[in-house]
């Protein structure tokens, strides 16, 4: 499915998505997209003017970046443990 179908997709279905709800919604069209391996930046351009898709696609970046961080951070935390003496 091209981007500009899922994009006028989304335009047509968020009028039907309660406002409170459709951050949600939004989360949700992000996580599916970036699974099925669109590049972020072709998700900013194809929504470029859909506020709901540039914050949850930001967020999405911004959780994926973290638990990098917390992945290298325990990665060096386990190193700390390694005992190079032989002697037991």
């Amino acid at each position: 499915m091209s981007m500009d179908v899922i994009s006028e997709i989304w335009t047509e279905l968020k009028r039907y998505v309660n406002v409170v709800d459709r951050a949600d919604a939004a989360e949700s069209i992000v996580s599916v997209l970036i699974d099925h391996d669109i590049d972020a930046d072709e998700i900013r351009t194809w929504f470029k003017g859909d506020s709901d898709i540039k914050t949850a696609l930001t967020d999405y970046l911004s959780v994926d970046s973290d638990s990098d961080d917390y992945e290298e951070d325990e990665e060096d935390n386990n190193d700390d443990f390694i005992d190079d003496d032989d002697d037991y």
